[in-house]
């Protein structure tokens, strides 16, 4: 088959627009800050946003249900999550959906953080995938003094089972802290919370409150 000048600058334009996507696609994005202990933690731009959005990795020797029983243990989240200050539950919709409150706390001169989300927890019935997805509601309740309202917080917990029984475990977040809060100081401070989180996890899941705990809407992979 003979190409003609037309067919051939076809063919480049195609090219250079795959290439153009792909290099694009937001999930070609990540880049690598921190690998340790098992952990991984990225970050990539937001196209919307001036502050980055991040995701970490690793795997847990833990059930679907131990994992999910710890995730919905709120009230010992200041125990285990990274500069989490209090966490309570404002409201039970239904055993698979709930309206939750936290704190952050920052490091002085900074305003400490609040937030409010809605969580939804569902399982995937062929993969026995368990994903845990929060987004922020805002005004729920009246702002704690001294504190600043995280209105932008888009976060979920991805559980998925790996065939030698462990959990591989993806938490991926996105927030824009308000108030003062210089994207670039914030950007360069993202990494160590995912990190210290999933690190502490990885001892309290084997906790044996947990170990024994079997979640009713949780089925575990044969």
């Amino acid at each position: 088959m003979l190409f003609t000048k037309k067919h051939i600058v076809f063919i480049l334009l195609v090219i250079l627009f795959l290439s153009f996507s792909s290099f694009n696609n937001p999930k070609d994005d990540w880049q690598l800050k921190k690998y340790e202990n098992g952990i991984s933690v990225y970050t990539r731009d937001n196209e919307n946003s001036a502050f980055k959005e991040l995701k970490a990795s690793t795997y847990l020797n833990a059930s679907l249900s131990s994992t999910v029983a710890l995730l919905y243990d709120w009230d010992t989240y200041p125990l285990w999550v990274y500069k989490c200050g209090k966490s309570s539950t404002l409201k039970i919709i239904n055993e698979k959906e709930l309206i939750h409150y936290q704190t952050v706390l920052a490091p002085w001169p900074a305003e400490n953080r609040d937030f409010i989300v809605n969580i939804k927890i569902e399982q995937d019935k062929t993969t026995k995938v368990v994903t845990i997805r929060s987004y922020s509601i805002g005004q729920y309740i009246p702002v704690m003094p001294d504190h600043v309202r995280i209105t932008k917080f888009n976060a979920s917990w991805v559980l998925t089972p790996q065939k030698n029984g462990t959990i591989e475990i993806v938490y991926q977040l996105f927030v824009d802290p308000g108030g003062y809060a210089p994207a670039w100081i914030v950007n360069m401070a993202i990494v160590d919370g995912p990190y210290e989180t999933l690190n502490n996890m990885k001892t309290w899941v084997a906790k044996e409150k947990y170990i024994k705990t079997k979640i009713p809407f949780i089925v575990e992979p044969n």
